[in-house]
């Protein structure tokens, strides 16, 4: 019996003091997330009809494989719109992106920019949205905005846009300011 209790105390002590775990590697396996792929400097090329519509750039894009799938873009994301004869018409750039498979749509938010290189005009908004199916008004938000074009700066709450952001309708106007183009702000 004596000896029993001591292999029992013998084998519990080599357990206690044989288990070690590295810290870090630890950390590691808990930090990491099961169902993401990530991948670095992306470049993504939209066409149809093999003509060039989109060019997304990222420095990081997460695809999260989850009960509902999505794609993130956790640290910034732009893109270029082109028109049917390949020339760039806008560009849309954010620092974060989150593209909802399942709903076809696009959550964009954190210094929300897009231009329209034909106009000059600019929109800028905390949140905005993209729905391929909103035809012709696939830009939507129901927050603040500000639109700077060569001669006034709107701003307002709400907005819906066409992609190239050619037309735009605010939706609840807060302000129109005339200015000259030399006098607006950079």
């Amino acid at each position: 019996m004596k000896y029993r209790i001591l292999l029992f105390f013998l084998c519990g002590y080599l357990v206690v003091t044989s288990c070690e775990n590295d810290e870090s590697k630890v950390r590691q396996m808990l930090n990491k997330r099961v169902g993401v792929e990530e991948a670095d400097s992306v470049t993504i090329n939209y066409t149809t009809g093999g003509k060039i519509k989109a060019v997304l750039t990222s420095p990081l894009m997460l695809r999260v494989q989850d009960t509902v799938s999505l794609i993130e873009f956790p640290q910034s994301l732009q893109v270029i719109f082109y028109n049917e004869g390949g020339v760039a018409e806008s560009k849309l750039s954010a620092l974060y992106g989150k593209y909802r498979e399942y709903r076809d749509e696009v959550f964009l938010k954190d210094s929300v920019r897009v231009i329209n290189f034909l106009k000059g005009d600019t929109l800028m908004t905390e949140e905005l949205y993209w729905d391929r199916s909103r035809t012709g008004r696939e830009f939507y938000t129901n927050k603040p905005v500000r639109i700077r074009t060569k001669t006034q700066i709107l701003d307002g709450i709400g907005m819906e846009a066409s992609q190239d952001f050619k037309n735009y309708h605010i939706l609840e106007s807060t302000g129109i300011l005339d200015l000259p183009a030399s006098a607006l702000p950079q």
